[in-house]
This record gives C-alpha cells, sequence and structure tokens, in this order.
C-alpha cells in the first residue's frame, strides 16, 4: 500500500487521496461501531433508539454513559463496549496518523540519501 523507500515520494494529490482512503476506513470503524453500541443498548438496556444512540456515542467519544443501567446484563455490555471503544479510538488515530507518518518518514529517508550521495 506504501510505497518503498527506494522509490520516489508520492505527489501530493496521491497523498491526499491515500489519506481520504484512511479517513473512510477511520470513518467506517467508528460508524460500525457506533451501530454495534447502539444495538447492544438497545437490546440490553431497553432503551429506545435514540437513547441507545446517545448512550453508545458519549461512551465511544470517552464522555460515558448518560442512561443509569438497571440490569447486570446492560452493566457487563456497557463495560465491554467501554472498553472496547478506547481500543477503536486508538485504532482510528493509528489509521489516521500512518500516511502521515509514512509520508514524514520517507521524506526524511530520502533526505538523508540524497545527503549520503554527496
Amino acid at each position: 500500500m506504501y510505497e518503498h523507500r527506494s522509490k520516489p515520494l508520492l505527489s501530493q494529490r496521491a497523498f491526499f487521496g491515500r489519506l481520504a482512503i484512511h479517513g473512510a476506513l477511520a470513518f467506517s470503524l467508528i460508524f460500525s461501531s457506533l451501530l454495534v453500541g447502539m444495538a447492544g443498548y438497545h437490546s440490553f438496556a431497553d432503551l429506545n433508539w435514540v437513547d441507545s444512540f446517545l448512550n453508545a456515542s458519549m461512551i465511544l467519544g470517552g464522555m460515558g454513559p448518560v442512561n443509569p443501567l438497571s440490569t447486570n446484563a446492560a452493566k457487563v455490555f456497557a463495560g465491554l463496549y467501554a472498553l472496547y471503544s478506547g481500543l477503536v479510538l486508538i485504532a482510528a488515530i493509528g489509521i489516521l496518523a500512518a500516511p502521515i507518518a509514512h509520508r514524514i518518514l520517507h521524506r526524511f529517508h530520502l533526505e538523508d540519501a540524497s545527503a549520503n550521495r554527496k
């Protein structure tokens, strides 16, 4: 997916295309995680879809739940979903940062290789 260190630096247009693909991947990960959270809150906590959306998005965003949970199943789901949401945040940041970090490191490698040739 990424160019080898011996290849030239990707054009700016191609880089932004790569960044858009990574953004779409991160968005789809977050969106699918939100749907899983909504389904879990709807089924385990017997919340309506709007409240399920609110609780899932708040936990996914790191804020915490809004509605009190009364059943043990709902509490276990909320705890597991909160742990999962923390990992999703780290994964989404990694997906978005990967092309930027690669471009920076590739540029440094190209500058280092040109300095060694002189």
